[in-house]
């Protein structure tokens, strides 16, 4: 609650006119006084009224390409009993403020208010909460009170679309490393049997020490694994207009057409960030939730921004350590060329590995590494020479 200046000086002047009144003596300035400081009083408890107001919102639709269109539907309803509200009221659209008209509105009746959401950029945006200011007919107090959630609608980066997917590779028994077109299966861990598992999957010899049943997990070994490593350090993308890099969010686009691309041939895909978030895992089962989870690949894409934190030699460990599959692809800026000869350690644990630069002012060195690098001024041109890689 706030006083406005009009408040203040009505008050200050009551207390002046009160005490002018009582030192001498004059009842006619105490009868003002009094007056003014009921007035601010009364203008208190009618600000201080809370409406009771339920507030409901809808995106149509809440996940969208960058520059796709998306609206929000906000239907505001006056559950109270009392009488009809009349209100200032204004919702949060990401960095805009959308006005949000309540006139007279009756006890069980509801007002809906459509407006589009900003997707210009990459990102998420945060829809909400609605702001409702009440003030008193004088204008003396204003009291301002959030009603409802704030909704995020994901905007994720645009999608190429992308012919060519990597076919993987396999290990084969005498050493030799091969592009695989049947399947083989290898055992890859034990866990908990449950109900409808297989009896002849049981591993009776860790059944018998851990006291419970313990059944075998297979892998297809040669089914491709890819491996997509987005570069979000602010050292890889130093040209920023306004807080923004088109190099990243070229990169962010070529990595949601590589994780699309997978997707849709049923392959296993992990993206990673070099400055790692909480939600990476090495697991590899992140790719059905492409569809529209909250930890989905193309979610993490929109959230994703520029850090200061995180090192490439650190990822490159960490790839290095897990091998979380058998083709690499790097995106990454012209700042991260530098550090290019670390991701070339890779290729003894990832038989295939590629990487897309982007936003370079000439062309990478060719051999750096002994790497094959694509450069790429945005994420269609990206799309184009990737589609143009004849070996992997």
């Amino acid at each position: 609650m706030g006083i406005t200046a009009r408040g203040l000086g009505l008050l200050v002047a009551g207390v002046l006119l009160l005490g002018a009144g009582f030192r001498f003596g004059y009842p006619e300035l105490t009868l003002l006084g009094a007056a003014a400081g009921v007035a601010v009083a009364i203008a208190v408890l009618t600000a201080a009224w809370r409406p009771r107001l339920q507030v409901r919102r809808q995106a149509d639709p809440d996940r969208v390409a960058r520059g796709e269109p998306a609206t929000m539907t906000l239907t505001l309803r006056n559950t109270g009993r009392l009488g009809a509200a009349s209100l200032l009221a204004v919702d949060r659209c990401g960095d805009q403020v959308v006005p949000v008209p309540v006139l007279r509105l009756r006890p069980g009746a509801d007002t809906t208010v459509r407006y589009e959401v900003p997707t210009a950029r990459r990102g998420v945006v945060p829809v909400g909460p609605l702001r409702v200011t009440r003030r008193d007919p004088l204008g003396l107090v204003v009291l301002a009170r959030t009603y409802g959630d704030s909704v995020p609608v994901w905007v994720h980066p645009r999608i190429h679309p992308l012919r060519a997917v990597p076919t993987g590779a396999g290990r084969s028994l005498d050493g030799q490393v091969d592009a695989v077109p049947h399947g083989s299966i290898t055992f890859d861990s034990l866990r908990e049997y449950v109900v409808g598992d297989e009896l002849r999957r049981v591993h009776w010899r860790t059944s018998a020490r851990v006291g419970e049943l313990m059944v075998r997990e297979n892998v297809d070994t040669s089914l491709p694994r890819i491996v997509v490593l987005l570069d979000n350090r602010m050292a890889a993308h130093p040209q920023r207009v306004r807080g923004t890099a088109e190099s990243f969010e070229s990169a962010c686009e070529a990595a949601a057409s590589v994780v699309t691309a997978a997707v849709r041939e049923d392959l296993p895909v992990v993206l990673l960030f070099v400055a790692a978030d909480a939600s990476e895992v090495g697991t590899g089962q992140e790719s059905p939730a492409v569809q529209g989870g909250p930890t989905g690949p193309l979610d993490r894409l929109a959230a994703v921004s520029l850090t200061g934190e995180g090192t490439l030699e650190a990822a490159v460990a960490r790839l290095r350590r897990e091998r979380l599959g058998d083709t690499l692809v790097v995106l990454t800026g012209p700042g991260g060329r530098e550090d290019l000869g670390h991701v070339g350690a890779l290729r003894g644990a990832y038989p295939s590995v590629v990487v897309g630069v982007f936003g370079a002012a000439d062309p990478t060195p060719a051999g750096t590494g002994g790497l094959l690098v694509v450069d790429a001024a945005d994420g269609a041109a990206f799309a184009a020479e990737w589609d143009g890689v004849r070996r992997w």
